[in-house]
């Protein structure tokens, strides 16, 4: 008789693993098919980097944690207030907790400074998405 809860509960274990890994494996597929969707790490200096996925909306720019089951962004950008204040190629350091191929790139949001490393064709679309925003007094921002 107790063999038997021993064995439910490491059934009922295993299936709960198999869940969160499952449900690890649609958030990531689902944010990689979305439009507006690009694999981005970010670094609130001094802090250290986290890979994560950046997605455009009408209005913010969003980051979402790599490893993780929450829908929601932990940071956004209000658009209107994002800078771009260049990029340069990482440092050796950062090269080994960033994608290859990727660049860093220095955003300015509200008094703020946040580093985004992610592919330069990635870059020019974020550069392009900031400059396509209404201009002052004929849009809903800048």
């Amino acid at each position: 008789m107790d063999s038997s809860y021993v064995f439910i509960a490491v059934a009922a274990l295993f299936g709960l693993l198999v869940l969160a890994v499952v449900l690890f494996w649609v958030r990531r597929s689902t944010l990689r098919r979305t439009l507006g969707t690009f694999d981005a790490s970010i670094c609130f200096p001094p802090a250290g980097w986290r890979m994560g996925v950046c997605r455009y909306t009408d209005t913010h720019l969003e980051w979402l944690r790599l490893v993780s089951l929450s829908p929601r962004p932990p940071y956004r950008f209000l658009r209107s207030s994002l800078e771009i204040n260049g990029w340069r190629e990482p440092t050796e350091a950062e090269r080994a907790r960033i994608q290859p191929g990727a660049v860093v790139v220095k955003l300015s949001c509200e008094d703020s400074e946040v580093l985004v490393a992610m592919k330069y064709e990635t870059y020019t679309g974020l550069s392009s998405w900031l400059e396509a925003g209404p201009v002052i007094g004929i849009g809903t921002w800048r």
